[in-house]
């Protein structure tokens, strides 16, 4: 057969389809400062993989049923393309109606004669700062959409213990911009067991001077910055769950420390500490009365340890 005869192979429109997607990504982005696509994307991303699955599907029945057609392009995926695209103008579009009216709502927890207290926090996503100086257990500062719905906090007391929680349940499925925002305060001289976890966003969580005896934190996406300098009287132990994303932990220069981080995808930049085997240390480790242990494990992204 006469070269010049032959069939032309007909290109792919994917990669140009793709190509417009991803600018169409950004320019929401930068146009529109309430759209949020990385919540939408955390939440939402295996609804890409069922989409890519599928176009696969339709691609390989399409050649069975005429082979002719393998040389076309990968329409199934182009398809797939499409309805993620149809579904990200679809999160623009209720965003762009406000996704509620911005609530405020402020609470103040008073001790009750507990001597100390076990508190959890679940925050699915917004930014949270965490810090000390109430004159109470508690005081709770709360921004948020309506469709976010109400934070909740319970709080009670049994036996000279403290039970606090803090949570958030969302009234329905939230594709749009949102707004999240959490402070909370905690007293300086109460001794607390903590454990806090995180959907997606950033968190500033700042414990010097606050009497924590164990920390736990699951990170979930985005960027923690965790400050544990300031005097320790006891011990305090550190269990952190890496997320994706970042994660910078400062420590106190006066206390002992020493920090494990293992079973992560990502680098450990150690800022003042020594190597010492697979561990970080400071130079009064196993020096002082109170030492600092902090142990990370898993995560995909960058931990920062400073000492200051």
């Amino acid at each position: 057969m006469d070269q010049s005869e032959r069939p032309r192979r007909r290109g792919s429109i994917t990669g140009a389809l793709f190509l417009i997607g991803l600018g169409v990504f950004f320019l929401l982005m930068n146009l529109l400062p309430n759209f949020d696509p990385w919540t939408t994307l955390f939440r939402y991303w295996p609804i890409v993989l069922i989409l890519l699955g599928l176009g696969k599907i339709w691609d390989a029945h399409r050649m069975q049923q005429n082979p002719s057609t393998a040389d076309g392009g990968s329409s199934g995926t182009v398809v797939a393309l499409l309805v993620f695209l149809a579904i990200l103008a679809f999160a623009l579009m209720v965003g762009r109606r406000g996704s509620g009216a911005t609530v405020h709502d402020a609470q103040a927890i008073e001790l009750q004669g507990a001597k100390s207290v076990n508190a959890e926090i679940s925050m699915p996503a917004g930014e949270l700062i965490l810090t000390g100086g109430s004159s109470r257990l508690l005081d709770a500062d709360f921004n948020y959409r309506s469709v976010e719905g109400k934070p909740r906090v319970d709080y009670s007391v049994s036996g000279g213990k403290g039970q606090l929680d803090v949570t958030q349940n969302e009234k329905h499925i939230h594709l749009g911009g949102r707004r999240n925002d959490w402070t909370l305060r905690f007293g300086n001289s109460i001794p607390l067991d903590l454990k806090i976890e995180l959907g997606a966003g950033k968190s500033d969580l700042n414990l010097a001077g606050v009497d924590v005896a164990h920390l736990e934190v699951n990170m979930g996406v985005g960027r923690m910055d965790l400050n544990l300098t300031g005097e320790r009287k006891e011990d305090l132990q550190v269990d952190i769950q890496g997320g994706v994303g970042s994660a910078e932990i400062r420590l106190p220069k006066n206390v002992g420390v020493h920090v494990n981080a293992s079973g992560g995808i990502g680098s450990v930049n150690a800022h003042g500490l020594e190597r010492e085997g697979s561990s970080y240390v400071n130079g009064v480790y196993g020096k002082t009365h109170a030492t600092i242990q902090v142990d990370v494990q898993g995560g995909v992204g960058e931990i920062s340890l400073v000492e200051e």
